[in-house]
């Protein structure tokens, strides 16, 4: 007679390795991404561009009380814009250019024939780029609050949901261009595309004060999108315009997409 338990023993036999594979790979990747944070945290280059560079930006253009009429606040404007160019500098900048150099060296090369797979590795560098971001939320809206006096508003959902597509618009940029570029291409691009939307991309000034001809390129920017939604979502009574809500998740499928499919891995 058979027992219920040997019944069930070859479903057991299959699910068991699948779940013990499914921990493994989990274990991997969250080794990876510690790993990825550490040599962020120990390269002095990341570390100006992703928390210095955003601080001292908030707290320059703050004190000037540099803001836009009818805008309110100085720190109610230049908190998104500033969080926005954060997100940039760290998906873009600091990761394209950290993983164009890895390309360089054959650090990725040696990766890829690692027991982590390359789809493991790219989910450690996403998470390690969201956890750089978490930090330099939380120093720029501690900022804000202890330095300004500023006071959370909006809605934090929809400002999550705008940080997450930035991140994965810009992290896509970053990654397309350190998987089809040479690293020193990665460095100047990286760094060039900043300034340009540093300048063009509404974080500190804003659309309507650039001139006609730029005014048409800069509204269809990623840089514009993410800062425009991100505004608008910490705004009191602040409705995320679907607009460029769309623009920016469209720019994050266009670069993931392009980057997945030209990536190089040596």
């Amino acid at each position: 007679m058979t027992t219920p338990t040997a019944a069930h023993t070859p479903r057991a036999a299959v699910a068991n390795p699948v779940a013990s594979r499914g921990r493994s790979l989990a274990r991997a990747v969250l080794a990876q991404t510690r790993t990825e944070l550490k040599l962020t945290l120990r390269r002095g280059e990341s570390l100006l561009i992703t928390i210095i560079v955003p601080v001292v930006l908030l707290a320059f253009f703050a004190s000037l009380r540099f803001v836009p009429a009818g805008a309110g606040a100085p720190i109610t404007y230049l908190l998104p814009g500033i969080l926005a160019l954060a997100i940039m500098s760290t998906g873009m900048v600091s990761l394209g250019i950290a993983t164009a150099y890895e390309r360089y060296y054959g650090v990725l090369k040696r990766l890829g024939s690692s027991p982590l797979p390359r789809g493991g590795l790219l989910l450690a560098k996403g998470l390690s780029v969201l956890g750089i971001e978490i930090v330099q939320t939380l120093l720029l809206v501690a900022l804000a609050i202890f330095g300004y006096g500023w006071r959370p508003a909006g809605s934090f959902w929809a400002a999550l949901l705008v940080i997450v597509l930035g991140s994965a618009a810009f992290a896509g940029l970053g990654m397309l261009m350190a998987g089809a570029l040479r690293a020193e291409a990665t460095l100047a691009g990286a760094n060039g595309l900043f300034l340009i939307f540093l300048m063009l991309g509404g974080g500190i000034l804003p659309i309507d004060h650039l001139p006609g001809f730029l005014q048409a390129t800069a509204s269809v920017l990623p840089a514009a999108a993410l800062t425009t939604a991100l505004r608008a979502a910490m705004t009191p009574g602040g409705a995320v315009p679907l607009g460029a809500l769309a623009l920016l998740a469209g720019w994050a499928v266009i670069f993931l997409g392009a980057a997945a499919t030209t990536f190089k891995w040596e």
